[in-house]
């Protein structure tokens, strides 16, 4: 029997066995590279330097220049304000550790030693002692020690050995002799107005026959009554303002052409006088509150004074650009102007003397205006403030800031402590002397308000006047519109009011004056036959 080959056959394991695939061997793992000597580095090949000095620069001067950056003139600023902030805070700083005295004449007398001003116009106390402080804290870093040590020295002295003429050194400018009589002047007759007026005011609160009530009430309805009466053409040019005699028996009227025309009332066709002298247009004109003159302003630098016949008395001349409201003063002595030239001034109605040269408007000076006591002025100016002064000893005692635009008119209240003031922003503002504060805003009109002016008698209404072509009447009580008065057709310049509240003018662009009377006058007296009606005091 012979063997069977597949029997017979060895085994191999490393023979796939059917349907397997085959296994593969094992791998050995890695193993360490054994160390050995690196390899010499073939040197590299550098081309030599051009003697010239043409060629590019070698890899470790390029390094070197890349170092050095350009700075540009934007970063050149910044660093300039980063500077600039730092030095400010460092003499904020140094300023706030220095030890400043709190008496106000010492601190006069140490920036009176270190060759600074004493004071700034409107300067504080608190004010001065911060700029001392700072002007201190800079000559320290500065390095100026030598003046600050010679200030610190006087002020240690003796009082003993402290010049006396030094300490008593005027703060302000010493003013003429006729300023001075004039200040008395007015206080002397102020005193007399202001008691009056209390006295008054008094006697309308205690007394129970007085019903102010009532005749505020009547005052209103009569304003509210007011209806165009008649109309005239008042010159070839637009008019710029008017004003009523203290009788109220006539009106003067100003235009662009330079000439003021007198007018007889009530009915504004007959002319009494005109009035030329002026080279410019004429800007303003007023009555005197106790005599037969009046005054006119012109854009020729000038103000003239007048008689109701047409004679020049007075050419009043000093400022240095053209004019821009005139007002008389209550005594009738004195006459204010304001003018572009940043300045209102003061002048003896008598001599034609300039009593007053003041300043402190930052822009051009617009509206003036007197309290009926006498003691106090206010102005209005195109940097959109208007301040008050006292006339006796010639401080700025307030400054209301309210206003977003040039400030064309102020008008006092009859009670002595409100003041009205209009302008640019269309807005008519009350401020309230003794709260030193704005009292009411009005959004009077759609355009600029040219003029303001209270109700003479006890301040029922106050009239303004608008480039809107309106003169509106507003309640003095609670501010609410009474009447609008439409009828121009162009821009309102200026409105006055008669002493009786009776009548108001009202003269525009148009080259009109036109007269507004109340129409319930007649109406009371067919209501009131035979009686007597309301008397308001004068």
């Amino acid at each position: 029997m012979e063997p069977n080959n597949e029997d017979n056959a060895s085994f191999n394991p490393a023979a796939p066995l059917p349907g397997f695939s085959a296994i593969p061997p094992p791998i050995p793992p890695p193993m360490a590279p054994i160390p050995h000597a690196p390899l010499p580095r073939p040197p590299t090949f550098r081309p030599p330097a051009p003697q010239n000095g043409g060629g590019k620069a070698s890899d470790s001067d390029s390094e070197s220049e890349d170092e050095h950056y350009v700075i540009s003139e934007e970063s050149k600023q910044v660093r300039e304000r980063q500077e600039k902030a730092m030095q400010e805070l460092l003499i904020k700083r140094r300023a706030a550790a220095i030890a400043v005295p709190t008496n106000d004449k010492s601190v006069r007398d140490r920036l009176r030693r270190l060759g600074e001003p004493i004071t700034l116009f409107g300067e504080q106390e608190m004010e001065r002692r911060a700029r001392l402080a700072q002007l201190m804290a800079r000559l320290d870093i500065g390095g100026q020690l030598d003046r600050l040590l010679q200030a610190y020295e006087e002020d240690a002295a003796p009082k003993d050995e402290v010049d006396e003429e030094e300490l008593q050194y005027p703060f302000f400018t010493e003013g003429p002799k006729e300023l001075r009589e004039a200040r008395i002047e007015i206080a002397k007759f102020s005193i007399k107005r202001a008691a009056v007026r209390i006295q008054r005011a008094k006697r309308r609160r205690d007394d129970p026959d007085e019903d102010v009530e009532a005749e505020t009430k009547w005052a209103l309805k009569q304003a509210k009554g007011m209806v165009l009466d008649c109309s005239n053409f008042g010159d070839d040019r637009p008019l710029t303002g008017c004003s009523f005699s203290r009788d109220g028996k006539i009106l003067a009227t100003c235009s662009l052409s330079g000439v003021t025309k007198l007018w007889e009332m009530p009915q504004v066709t007959n002319k009494i006088a005109v009035l030329k002298d002026h080279r410019e247009r004429a800007t303003d004109v007023v009555f005197s509150p106790v005599d037969d003159i009046l005054a006119t302003a012109s854009a020729d630098r000038t103000a003239k004074l007048w008689k109701t016949d047409g004679t020049l008395l007075q050419t009043f001349e000093g400022h240095l650009d053209r004019l821009a409201r005139v007002a008389f003063h209550p005594s009738g002595k004195y006459l204010g102007t304001t003018s572009f030239d940043k300045t209102w001034r003061l002048w003896d109605v008598n001599t034609g003397a300039e009593l007053l040269l003041q300043e402190g408007h930052s822009r051009s000076v617009y509206g003036i205006a007197f309290q009926q006591d006498g003691a106090l002025a206010a102005s209005s100016g195109l940097d959109s403030l208007a301040r008050v002064w006292d006339l006796r000893t010639g401080r700025s005692i307030l400054v209301f800031q309210g206003h977003i635009k040039p400030v064309l008119s102020v008008t006092f209240s009859p009670n002595g402590y409100h003041l009205a003031s209009g302008g640019e922003d269309n807005q008519c503002r009350i401020w309230d002397l003794r709260m030193r504060k704005s009292l009411y805003i009005i959004p009077a009109h759609a355009n600029l308000v040219s003029q303001v002016k209270y109700e003479p008698q006890e301040g029922y209404f106050l009239a303004t006047a608008s480039y809107d072509m309106k003169v509106n009447i507003w309640s003095g009580r609670d501010f609410s519109l009474v009447k609008s008065l439409a009828g121009h057709e162009s821009k309102v310049a200026s409105l006055d009011i008669t002493a009786d509240s009776s009548c108001i003018a009202t003269v525009s662009h148009d080259r009109t004056i036109k007269l507004w009377t109340s129409s319930s006058n007649e109406e009371e007296e067919e209501e009131d036959q035979g009686g007597e009606t309301m008397d308001v005091d004068h």
